[in-house]
């Protein structure tokens, strides 16, 4: 299996309410796998980490969704943490971002709230996916099928995981995913 991505350009997206746990881990993993990772939130600056409902530690993030482009980046990351993608599925620049990535066929990964802003983007009709288990009526009526494991890939392009305990599983199947590229467009 292919875990180097020394020439990839990741982009993590996330904002205020992020699952700390579900940013960091990921993150170390893609730069232990060589990725150049940009974080990119609603704005630039400093964001408020938690762990479940309980204040985690800032992050910076180095750049506003608005001024970003998914034509830069190899792949992208979704965390989770409830306030997260409920605050990111409401920013026109981040659903854009997240649906360039899948017009492009560009592998992504969500973990547990993430597949909401999937939801937003209208990416996850005739997909299958996991996600924290109070999604699955959301991603059912969006189009998708949901099922209960603790990673799953989609078409070879869509890695999603339920929660912070499927974290290893979830990392090195993004790894492995984010290595081969994805599968290409959808039509």
């Amino acid at each position: 299996m292919a875990t180097n991505l020394q020439s990839a350009r990741v982009a993590i997206l996330f904002t205020e309410g992020v699952e700390q746990a579900e940013l960091t881990e990921p993150l170390d993993a893609l730069r232990e796998a060589g990725a150049r990772v940009d974080l990119i939130s609603i704005d630039r600056g400093e964001v408020q980490m938690f762990e479940h409902l309980d204040r985690g530690e800032t992050i910076v993030a180095g750049r506003a969704v608005a001024d970003a482009d998914a034509a830069d980046y190899q792949a992208l990351v979704l965390p989770g943490g409830v306030a997260n993608p409920d605050r990111l599925r409401t920013d026109p620049d981040a659903v854009s971002f997240v649906r360039a990535f899948f017009d492009e066929g560009k592998p992504v990964a969500a973990i547990c709230h993430g597949p909401w802003t999937l939801v937003e983007a209208d990416v996850v009709r005739g997909r299958t996916l996991t996600s924290w288990p109070s999604l699955r009526t959301d991603l059912r009526n969006a189009g998708a099928e949901w099922v209960d494991e603790e990673v799953h890939v989609d078409d070879g392009q869509l890695v999603t995981s339920r929660n912070p305990d499927d974290l290893p599983a979830f990392c090195s199947t993004m790894i492995e995913t984010f290595a081969r590229g994805g599968a290409g467009r959808r039509d």
